[in-house]
C-alpha cells in the first residue's frame, strides 16, 4: 500500500482593478490568506457577527502568469504520472472566477495555454526522454451536463454517436464510464485535436457573470501504458491524470439566469453540493459510508476523492469586495478539501503474453539443471515428459496388485509417478463402486427412499411385511424391493438440473410488445417485481388519500350543517333576550352541545386534513420510484431488445469484453487538408510565433486543422440545406 498523504489545496485570484485590500490579506509565506469584514451596524449594539477568518492552504496565486500556475500545481502531478500514480487536478470556484482560464487557457494564444495543454505536452516530452520503455497515450472527454453523460469526442467520423446510454460502472480495478471513447494518440499533435474536438462541443451559455460560461462538469483524462523495452520483466505499470474543469457555483439573484440558464444552474450547484458533502465526508475519520452516488459528479470520481491517487485542487476566487460571501464559501470548501488523505500507489499489472514466455523460458532451464543433476546421481533413467498410456497402463496394473496383496509396495522414482499413482487408486476404486452397484442391481431392483409415489405402488402390490417396511430391505439401507431410476444411487436423493439453453436468434425481430412480455419474465423480471410492487404501494396510497378526502368532504358537511344550527340558536336566545349572570353569557344546554360538536368537528378536520398532506407527499414520492423503475425497464428492454435482434452477432461478439476490438485501434482519420489561403495563415502564424515558443508547432497545427475541419463541415451542411431548397 502507498504512503497516504494530504489533498494539495491552492488558491488562484483573479486580476481586478477593485482589489479589497482592506478586507483580504496574503499572509507572508504565500501560503495563507484572511479575510476581514466590518461588522453591521444595523443589528444593534450586541452583535456577535463573525468579522475575521483565517485560511491555511498550500499556496495562493496572485497576479501569477500561466506558467507559474502550472509549475506550482500540476507539474509534479503529471511527472509523477509517468512512475505509475494517477493524479488529479480540479479547478473549482465561482462562475467567471476564472476556472476554464485557469484549465484550458487561452486556446488562441500558445502562451497563455493552462493546465491541460500544458499536461499534455509534458507527457509527450518525457515519452521522449525515456527511450528504455514502450508508452502508450490515450485520451477521453467527458462532459457531465444536466446529470447526463456525453461524449465530446464523439462527433468523430469514427466514433458516432452511441446506441446505449453511457453509464459509470464500477469494478475491482476502479471506476469507468462505459460507452466513453477512448482515442489512441501517437504523438503530441493528434492529442491536441482531440482536445480541440471536444472544446468546440463544451456547453457554455452567457449571463451577467461571464459571457463564455461553462454550463457543464467537464474530465479529460489522459491514460499512460508503460511497458520496458530491455527488461523482460511481465510487470508493466499504468496510471490515469484526471483534469476536471468543473461548472461555476453561482448565486441565481446575482447570475440572473432564467429559462435553461436557470435550469442549468440549478443541476450545477446541487451538483456541487453533493461534491461538497462528499468532501466532507472523505475529512470526517469517523464516517464509514461516503456519498459517492447522490450524483454523476462524484460517481465518476469516485476511485479519484480520497482514492489511490495524487490529487491537486485549484480554487479560482475573486478579489473584489462584491463577490466576498462567494470568495468566502470557495475558501471553506478549499480548506475542508485539505482534510482529505489520498494513498497513492504505483499501478502495477502483469502482461500475461509475456508471463507464459518468460515461464517457457524458465521451465527449459529447470530442466536442464534437472537433467544435470540426475546425470551425476545416476537417475538417467528418470524421464520427467507426460506419461503415454503403456506408462499408465503398467502403473494401474501395479495399483491392483497391490490393492490385491500380490505386490508388496510400488517404487517411487519421480513426482510425475507419485501424481500418477493416486490418480489410478481413484480409478481402480471408482470402478469396484460401479462393480457393487451393478452386483446389487442384478439381485435388486433399487428404488429411492424419496420416491414415494414408487413406494405406494409397492405397498398397493403387498410387498410390504407387516411392520410398514419394504421386503427385502437391509437394515439401514436406503433401498429394497421396488423401483427407481438406473442412473440413482442407494443413499443420495436425486436431484433435478436445469439446463438452459441459449435461444437461436431469430431471423426476424419479434414486434416489441411481445418481446417487452418476454423480458419481463425472464431478464428483467426483477426490475418488473419491484416496479409491481412499487405501483402497488402507489395504489394503496392513492386509495387511501381517496377514501381520506372523502372522510374529510364529510366532515366538512357536517361543520357546515353544525354552524347553521348554532347561528340557529344564536338567533333565538337573541329573539328571546340575553341573560347575564356576573357578566356572563347564558346559553341554553343545546347551544353548549352544539358548541362542543363544532369544535370537535374542527378538531377532526385538521388531524384529517394533516394526514392527507403526508399521503400526498407519500404519493408524491411513489411516483418518483414508479416513474424511475419504469424509466429503467424500458431502458434495460431497449439495450436487451437491440443486442439480441438488432445489433449484428458478428458485431456483438467483437464489441464485447475480450473481443477483437480495442480503444484506439481504428486510425485516426485525416478529413480535411488545409486549403491555400489557411496554408498561408499557417505559416505567416509559424513564422511569427515559433521564434518565442519553438515548442508551439503541435498546439498551433491541430488548432488551425480543427478550425479548418468545423470549416468544411458548416460549408457541407450550408450547401445541403440550400439544395434542399
Amino acid at each position: 500500500m502507498g504512503t497516504r498523504k494530504k489533498v494539495h489545496a491552492f488558491v488562484r485570484v483573479r486580476p481586478t482593478d477593485d482589489f479589497a485590500h482592506e478586507m483580504i490579506r496574503y499572509g507572508d509565506d504565500k501560503r495563507s490568506i484572511d479575510i476581514h469584514l466590518k461588522k453591521d451596524i444595523r443589528r444593534g449594539v450586541v452583535n456577535n457577527q463573525q468579522t475575521d477568518w483565517s485560511f491555511k492552504l498550500d499556496g495562493v496565486l496572485h497576479d501569477a502568469s500561466q506558467d507559474l500556475v502550472y509549475e506550482t500545481v500540476a507539474k509534479d502531478v503529471v511527472s509523477q504520472a509517468l512512475d505509475g500514480y494517477n493524479g488529479t487536478i480540479m479547478c473549482y470556484g465561482q462562475t467567471g472566477a476564472g476556472k476554464t482560464y485557469t484549465m484550458m487557457g487561452a486556446t488562441e494564444n500558445y502562451k497563455h495555454r493552462g493546465i491541460l495543454p500544458r499536461a499534455v505536452q509534458q507527457v509527450f516530452r518525457m515519452i521522449e526522454e525515456r527511450p528504455t520503455h514502450a508508452i502508450t497515450v490515450r485520451v477521453s472527454y467527458l462532459e457531465i451536463y444536466n446529470e447526463s453523460l456525453f461524449d465530446l469526442l464523439s462527433t468523430l467520423p469514427y466514433v458516432g454517436p452511441s446506441v446505449t446510454p453511457m453509464t459509470i460502472v464500477e469494478n475491482p480495478q476502479g471506476v469507468f464510464i462505459k460507452g466513453l471513447s477512448v482515442h489512441l494518440t501517437s504523438q503530441e499533435e493528434d492529442a491536441f485535436s482531440l482536445l480541440f474536438e471536444g472544446e468546440t462541443n463544451r456547453i457554455i451559455a452567457s449571463h451577467t457573470m461571464n459571457k463564455n460560461s461553462s454550463r457543464s462538469h467537464c474530465i479529460f483524462t489522459i491514460y499512460i501504458e508503460a511497458h520496458s523495452r530491455t527488461l523482460s520483466e511481465e510487470k508493466y505499470i499504468t496510471s490515469k491524470i484526471n483534469l476536471v474543469d468543473l461548472a461555476g457555483s453561482e448565486r441565481l439573484g446575482k447570475s440572473g439566469s432564467k429559462g435553461q440558464v436557470l435550469k442549468e444552474a440549478t443541476y450545477i450547484n446541487k451538483s456541487l453540493s453533493f461534491l461538497e458533502q462528499a468532501i466532507i465526508a472523505l475529512g470526517d475519520q469517523k464516517r464509514d459510508h461516503i456519498p459517492f452516488r447522490q450524483c454523476k459528479l462524484t460517481h465518476a470520481l469516485k476511485d479519484s476523492l480520497g482514492g489511490n491517487c495524487n490529487m491537486v485542487l485549484v480554487t479560482n476566487i475573486y478579489g473584489e469586495a462584491a463577490q466576498l460571501e462567494e470568495t468566502l464559501s470557495s475558501l471553506r470548501f478549499a480548506s475542508r478539501m485539505k482534510l482529505v488523505t489520498t494513498e497513492p500507489a504505483i499501478n502495477e499489472k502483469y502482461d500475461a503474453e509475456r508471463m507464459v514466455k518468460n515461464l517457457e523460458k524458465e521451465l527449459a532451464l529447470l530442466k536442464q539443471e534437472l537433467a544435470i543433476h540426475d546425470s551425476l546421481t545416476n537417475r538417467t533413467f528418470v524421464t520427467y515428459d507426460p506419461m503415454d498410456e503403456i506408462q499408465i497402463a503398467e502403473i494401474n496394473s501395479q495399483v491392483r496388485r497391490y490393492l490385491e496383496g500380490t505386490l508388496d509396495e510400488i517404487d517411487i522414482i519421480s513426482l510425475r509417478q507419485i501424481k500418477e499413482v493416486f490418480n489410478q487408486f481413484r480409478v481402480v476404486l471408482s470402478q469396484q463402486e460401479q462393480e457393487v452397484e451393478s452386483t446389487l442391481r442384478r439381485k435388486y431392483t433399487l428404488i429411492d427412499r424419496n420416491d414415494f409415489a414408487a413406494i405406494s405402488a409397492i405397498q398397493k402390490a403387498g410387498l410390504v411385511d407387516v411392520d410398514g417396511h419394504l421386503v427385502g430391505e437391509p437394515e439401514g439401507q436406503n433401498f429394497g424391493l421396488g423401483v427407481a431410476p438406473f442412473s440413482t444411487k442407494p443413499g443420495k436423493k436425486a436431484k433435478s438440473k436445469k439446463t438452459f439453453k441459449e435461444p437461436l436468434r431469430p431471423d426476424t425481430p419479434p414486434s416489441k410488445p411481445v418481446a417487452f412480455e418476454e423480458f419481463k419474465n425472464e431478464q428483467g423480471s426483477e426490475i418488473n417485481r419491484i416496479f409491481k410492487e412499487n405501483k402497488s404501494i402507489l395504489n394503496e396510497r392513492r386509495k387511501r388519500a381517496s377514501e381520506t378526502t372523502q372522510h374529510i368532504n364529510a366532515i366538512k358537511r357536517e361543520i357546515d350543517v353544525t354552524k347553521e344550527a348554532l347561528n340557529f340558536q344564536k338567533s333565538l336566545r337573541e329573539k328571546q333576550g340575553k341573560y347575564e349572570n356576573k357578566g356572563l353569557m347564558i346559553i341554553d344546554e343545546e347551544e353548549f352541545l352544539l358548541i362542543l360538536k363544532l369544535k370537535d368537528l374542527k378538531k377532526q378536520y385538521r388531524s384529517e386534513y394533516q394526514d392527507l398532506r403526508d399521503l400526498r407527499a407519500e404519493i408524491q414520492y411513489c411516483q418518483h420510484l414508479v416513474d424511475q423503475c419504469r424509466h429503467r425497464l424500458l431502458m434495460e428492454f431497449d439495450i436487451w431488445y437491440n443486442e439480441s435482434f438488432v445489433i449484428p452477432e458478428d458485431m456483438q461478439m467483437a464489441l464485447k469484453p475480450g473481443g477483437s476490438i480495442r480503444p484506439g485501434m481504428v486510425p485516426v482519420n485525416r478529413i480535411v487538408s488545409l486549403g491555400e489561403d489557411d496554408q498561408d495563415k499557417f505559416s505567416q502564424l509559424q513564422q511569427r510565433v515559433l521564434p518565442e515558443g519553438p515548442d508551439s508547432i503541435s498546439f498551433y497545427n491541430a488548432k488551425v486543422k480543427i478550425e479548418q475541419k468545423h470549416n468544411y463541415l458548416k460549408t457541407m451542411m450550408g450547401l445541403q440545406q440550400a439544395h434542399r431548397k
